[in-house]
């Protein structure tokens, strides 16, 4: 009997690699060695088992950072935070913001996540996932199966067939499509040798693949299958390529047309998805943007936000099947056994607007920006989303607990000492967005708060409502547009004011509008693995960007990422010693004054106010640049090449049948393939 090798492999991984201990439809873990390719197709459960393997395929690992870390720059089906870090939300050099002296398929800014050939290998990479998926669908009519199950699960197939090749044809353009299994080989073989389809074909299979699966699928399952594809995250998605074909990045010359299918799409997904109880999530109501923070914190039915959603468990580091979300470790800090090592930027703290709407520099807004007390009156989701120096960070074993990240100067004057003696956070703020105030920093066999079961919503109605906004306004219909921007303020809390949220300036002008929704995916979406996309498929990297300038974004090329360094001065000179000034000695003594005292001074009632006290009258604030490389004049450089990666020489040198995007070299000359086409 023929053994599915790569199938048998694959299922005892599922046994590692899937949710488990509380999450839902992957619970179940057995054994399948040895398993027959016919047996598989006749056995539901077992069919089940594929279905839920190639789940595994495409989400995050245990312990990943979910919120910023992507699957689509790396060939192995890793996840990093490259493309975060290619934004304005986190610092760093990577391959795609540096300076390279030659554009070329020989360096890594050529994206190898389109893989390698197809081999014998059991890699998770593009063609082993497509692989997979393209035997499922071939054979699972054969084994006679109800029909009813059958179509459940080949819905959910065609989805993520559809999901594979959205990640690809965003990153490169058009690319081989391959809808059935291919054997694997190691050397040139005509079958397998599929050439580049045009974009436009692509986009027109994802599509069809998309539709199936909308016709195949539930509209939502129960309780135990929660997380599965829906009819409508099938609908969402299609609303989310069909956006990004209408985008600039592959509709240069703006075809109303193009925007047209995108609004189309996008009203179906969400009139399918609200007849079936998702909307925005609105338990704990909008006052101060508690139903927004409560959103990242409920699991299970009850989330009506969750259109696609990954799922972790809480178990154990020797647990079978464990899975834990590694982002409430990476945003904890040191001090109380995190890592600390996400750094969010200035850049993204000073877009938050104010309570009003209206940006911190508009002189028209209600309330006067204080430099000194930044954190003053901002838009709701601001204090739901960083964590600043006095700012509450609550989990378990502290539900008062304050961040506090100032430095002040040495007894000599020579150094800076830093309150966080456990380790430094780079930029001087931490991420709160997802974070789970009653999380538990004590691990059984892990690092601190490792043993998260967060969720991670990957495609969120907040998204559906604002990717219909972006594509009514590209058609023409801008009050439509506008309407769907303030529906995203409303719920996350800010004033209403004359109406507008802020936003009456930008009514009537279709510009300004797309300018306002861009805007308003930076501060809805900010550490969720979308801004890379946005920025990429509007064009706002380079000085010169013509959407830059037509929309009112400034451009990240020529730019540095940065934080904020926060320093300690007394009757306002620098303080100078070797304590902490915030803190009493080891006798009990004050220093210079308490940061958290038990009575307050003067007519100060709580310790938000007295936080106030002490930036008006103890700290300095100033802008900390060594985020980003400090030598040779490092600044963010990002080339239009970009915008359609090459091949790297990792495919090309073993599939030379293969053409080149345009702008980029090969082994056989300059690139021919037309990503526009």
């Amino acid at each position: 009997m023929k053994k599915l090798t790569i199938l048998n492999i694959g299922l005892l991984c599922l046994l590692l690699t899937n949710q488990a201990c509380k999450d839902n439809f992957l619970e179940e873990k057995t054994d399948f060695g040895a398993v027959g390719e016919d047996q598989v197709f006749k056995d539901p459960i077992l069919a089940g088992a594929y279905v839920d393997y190639v789940y595994g395929l495409f989400l995050p690992p245990n312990n990943a950072q979910s919120f910023v870390a992507t699957q689509d720059a790396a060939e192995n089906g890793g996840y990093t935070n490259t493309f975060t870090q290619t934004t304005d939300e986190l610092a760093g050099e990577t391959a795609f913001n540096k300076t390279w002296n030659v554009i070329s398929y020989v360096n890594d800014n050529a994206n190898k996540y389109f893989g390698q050939r197809m081999t014998a290998s059991v890699a998770n990479n593009v063609w082993t996932r497509m692989k997979e998926i393209n035997v499922f669908l071939e054979k699972i009519d054969q084994g006679g199966i109800d029909e009813a199950m059958r179509n459940q699960m080949k819905g959910q197939m065609y989805f993520w067939r559809a999901f594979q090749y959205f990640q690809l044809v965003r990153m490169y353009g058009g690319v081989p499509l391959v809808l059935g299994s291919q054997t694997p080989t190691v050397v040139n073989n005509d079958a397998n040798s599929v050439p580049r389809s045009t974009t436009s074909e692509c986009i027109e299979q994802i599509v069809r693949d998309l539709d199936m699966a909308k016709s195949l699928l539930p509209g939502k399952w129960n309780a135990a299958n929660w997380g599965r594809i829906t009819s409508g995250a099938a609908a969402a998605l299609k609303g989310r390529v069909l956006l990004t074909y209408a985008s600039p990045q592959f509709n240069p010359n703006d075809s109303r047309d193009r925007w047209e299918a995108a609004y189309t799409a996008n009203v179906e997904a969400k009139t399918l998805l609200e007849q079936n109880g998702f909307g925005l999530f609105q338990t704990g109501g909008s006052t101060d943007g508690k139903a927004w923070a409560n959103m990242f914190m409920q699991e299970g039915t009850a989330n009506t936000e969750a259109v696609i959603v990954y799922g972790f468990n809480t178990g154990t580091a020797t647990a079978n099947g464990v899975k834990n979300n590694g982002w409430e470790q990476v945003i904890r800090p040191r001090a109380i056994s995190g890592s600390g090592s996400i750094a969010p930027t200035k850049q993204i703290l000073d877009a938050f607007p104010m309570l009003d709407g209206k940006n911190i520099d508009d002189p028209t807004s209600k309330y006067t920006y204080d430099a000194k007390k930044f954190y003053k009156n901002r838009d709701p989701r601001f204090d739901k989303t960083f964590v600043y120096n006095g700012a509450l960070f609550p989990y378990a074993d502290g539900p008062n607990y304050r961040q506090w990240t100032y430095y002040w100067k040495n007894e000599n004057g020579t150094a800076y000492l830093s309150t966080e003696g456990s380790g430094l956070n780079a930029s001087g703020l931490y991420l709160r967005k997802g974070s789970n105030p009653s999380a538990n920093n004590r691990s059984n066999g892990g690092s601190g708060f490792q043993q998260s079961g967060t969720d991670f919503i990957e495609l969120r109605f907040a998204e559906v409502v604002l990717n219909l906004a972006e594509s009514a306004i590209g058609s023409d219909k801008l009050a439509e547009g506008l309407e769907g921007i303030k529906e995203i303020r409303k719920r996350a809390g800010l004033e209403v004011g004359d109406g507008s949220y802020g936003l009456a300036s930008v009514a009537g002008n279709r510009d300004k509008l797309f300018g306002a929704v861009i805007n308003e995916r930076k501060l809805e979406f900010a550490y969720e693995g979308k801004r890379f996309y946005d920025l990429r498929r509007w064009k706002l990297f380079e000085k010169d960007s013509p959407t830059a300038k037509r929309i009112g974004v400034k451009p990240l090329n020529g730019t540095r990422r940065t934080g904020i360094l926060i320093t300690f001065k007394n009757k306002d000179a620098e303080y100078k010693g070797d304590k902490d000034p915030l803190l009493r000695d080891k006798n009990g003594n004050l220093v210079v004054i308490e940061r958290e005292p038990a009575t307050y001074p003067g007519d100060i009632k709580n310790q938000d106010e007295y936080l106030d006290y002490l930036y008006d009258n103890y700290f300095t604030i100033t802008e900390k640049d060594d985020l980003d490389p400090i030598k040779n004049n490092w600044v963010f450089t990002w080339y239009p090449q970009y915008y359609f990666f090459g091949l790297n020489q990792t495919i090309l040198s073993t599939s030379p049948y293969l053409q080149q995007t345009t702008g980029w070299d090969s082994m056989n000359g300059a690139g021919t393939f037309d990503p526009l086409k």
